[in-house]
C-alpha cells in the first residue's frame, strides 16, 4: 500500500472513530501472524514473534554497533487486526550498524500508554534474544510521539534519546483544540453548541462548513474567516505554510471532520483570537463571552492522557506529560497540517520550560501540508543529530516555537526543510523560502 493511499485510510479512520460514542473494545485483539515474516535487508538477521499480546519485528546488522532503536507506530483507529511494521529510517539504521524493533501494541485505539508499555517491554524482549544493548532510542510517529513522551517520564533511566515527529506532545490539548473547532464553528455561525455533540458527525460538519463559505476552504465568508483566524491561532499563531495547509486535504476540512466534545476536553481558559496579537478587541472580548465553556472531567484526562476517545481502553491509563525528559530530544513537525496541529511543539517546550529543562529539548519546524510528511533526509538528519548530540555532548540547532516574531518570519521552518529531490518538496502553494 503507497503512502499516501495509508494515510488516507488512516485519517478517514480517525474520522470515524472520533464520529462514533460506542465506547467498547473489540473482546479479542488478532494478530496475523502470517504478516509477521519478512525480508533482512542485505547485511542484516531478522526474527518477529508475539510477546504479550502484541507483535514484534526485530533487525540486527551483522556489523551491529550494539545500540537499539524502538520504533513507536502511531494511530491505527479500532479494528480488531494489530499489525506491526518497521520503522521509516530502517535503511538507515542498518547501513549504519542500528538494531532496530517495532511492536505491535497489544491494542489498537488511541492508546498511548499502552504502545509505551508494550515498547518497553520489547526492549528487554531484545536484551532476552539478542543481548543488552549499550543505548536504546525512540523514534516514531504522530500517536508514537505520545508513547515516546509518556515512555521518556516513566522510565527515565531506560532511554538514552528519542526522536519524536508530528508527535501528540501536548496530549489533552490536542483534543481540546477539536472541541475548540466544534465550539468556536458552531458559534459563529449562530448556532448553540450541544453539549455533548453526539449527532453532530458527519452531517453537522458539513452543514458548518457550508455555512462557513460557498466554497469552503478556498473560499469564505466573514464568519469564515473568523474561523479560520481562530483555527490558526489555537494551532501555533501566524507562521508560514499555514495559509496553504488551511485549503490542503488535511486542512480546515478536515479539522472540522475532527471536530466535537469529548470527556474530558475543556475550554475553560481558551482565548479564541481573530487577530494575530495585542490586546483582545471589543469584538474579540464579546465572542469569548459568548461562547460555550466546558469544564472537563480530570479523571477522564487522565485516561490515556487526554479528552477521551471512543474505543480507546488499552488496560493503562496514561498521565501528563510534563516535559521531564532527562535526556536528549530532537523533534520534528510540519507547520500546516491541522490533524497534530503545529502547537503541540510549543505544548511541550512550555511544559518543559516550566520544569527547566528545555535545553534538552530541539525543535525542527518543516514546511509541509500533510501528517508526518517528512523526507528520508530531515528524519535521519533528526535522527543523526540527536544520537552525535548524546555522545559527544554537542547540542544541535533547532527552531525557537515560543518566538512568536520567529515563528512569523517567512523563513521559519527553512533551516531543516530538506528537498531530496524524490519529490517531497515543493509542494504547489507553499511559499518558497525567501532568497538569502
Amino acid at each position: 500500500m503507497n503512502k499516501l493511499r495509508r494515510t488516507l485510510i488512516l485519517i478517514s479512520t480517525l474520522l470515524m472513530v472520533l464520529a462514533n460514542h460506542a465506547y467498547g473494545k473489540p473482546k479479542t485483539w488478532t494478530i496475523d501472524e502470517s504478516e509477521l515474516p519478512f525480508d533482512p535487508l542485505p547485511g542484516a538477521t531478522n526474527m518477529w514473534g508475539v510477546h504479550a499480546g502484541a507483535a514484534y519485528l526485530i533487525e540486527v546488522p551483522d556489523d551491529w554497533n550494539g545500540d537499539l532503536v524502538l520504533y513507536a507506530h502511531g494511530f491505527r483507529g479500532n479494528d480488531p487486526e494489530l499489525v506491526v511494521e518497521p520503522p521509516r529510517i530502517r535503511a538507515h539504521l542498518i547501513a549504519n550498524g542500528y538494531a532496530w524493533a517495532s511492536s505491535s501494541y497489544s491494542a489498537n485505539g488511541y492508546v498511548p500508554a499502552t504502545g509505551a508499555h508494550d515498547t518497553h517491554r520489547l526492549a528487554k524482549r531484545f536484551a532476552s534474544l539478542i543481548g543488552q544493548p549499550n543505548k536504546v532510542y525512540l523514534t516514531g510517529d504522530s500517536m508514537g510521539g505520545h508513547v515516546i513522551g509518556f515512555a521518556l517520564e516513566q522510565w527515565p533511566n531506560d532511554f538514552s534519546g528519542a526522536t519524536p515527529r508530528c508527535g501528540v506532545m501536548g496530549d489533552s490539548d490536542l483534543f481540546d483544540y477539536f472541541q475548540d473547532v466544534y465550539l468556536a464553528g458552531e458559534t459563529l455561525i449562530g448556532n448553540t453548541p450541544a453539549i455533548p455533540s453526539l449527532d453532530y458527525q458527519p452531517d453537522g460538519a458539513n452543514a458548518l462548513r457550508a455555512a462557513l463559505g460557498p466554497a469552503f476552504p478556498y473560499v469564505l465568508n466573514d464568519a469564515g474567516e473568523k474561523f479560520k483566524a481562530i483555527v490558526k491561532n489555537l494551532t501555533g499563531g501566524e507562521r508560514p505554510v499555514f495559509d496553504a495547509g488551511f485549503i490542503n486535504s488535511q486542512g480546515g476540512s478536515v479539522a472540522i471532520g475532527l471536530a466535537g466534545t469529548g470527556d474530558g476536553r475543556d475550554n475553560v481558559g481558551t482565548i479564541y483570537r481573530f487577530e494575530d496579537g495585542g490586546p483582545l478587541t471589543g469584538e474579540e472580548e464579546a465572542f469569548n463571552a459568548l461562547i460555550t465553556r466546558v469544564v472537563g472531567e480530570p479523571k477522564y484526562r487522565q485516561k490515556d492522557g487526554m479528552g477521551k476517545v471512543p474505543g480507546s481502553r488499552g488496560g493503562f491509563n496514561s498521565p501528563r506529560i510534563n516535559g521531564t525528559f532527562q535526556v536528549p530530544v530532537v523533534s520534528l513537525h510540519t507547520l500546516g497540517e491541522l490533524i497534530v496541529a503545529f502547537h503541540m511543539q510549543q505544548v511541550y517546550a512550555r511544559r518543559a520550560e516550566e520544569n527547566g529543562n528545555r535545553d534538552l529539548l530541539v525543535q525542527r519546524a518543516i514546511r509541509d501540508v500533510f501528517h508526518c510528511s517528512f523526507s528520508p533526509d530531515e528524519m535521519t538528519e533528526a535522527f543523526d543529530d540527536m544520537v552525535d548530540w548524546v555522545e559527544t555532548g554537542t547540542k544541535p540547532g533547532g527552531d525557537d516555537v515560543l518566538d512568536a516574531a520567529a515563528v512569523a518570519d517567512p523563513s521559519f521552518g527553512c533551516g531543516y526543510t530538506r528537498d531530496n529531490g524524490a519529490g517531497y518538496r515543493p509542494f504547489v502553494g507553499v511559499p518558497a523560502c525567501p532568497a538569502q
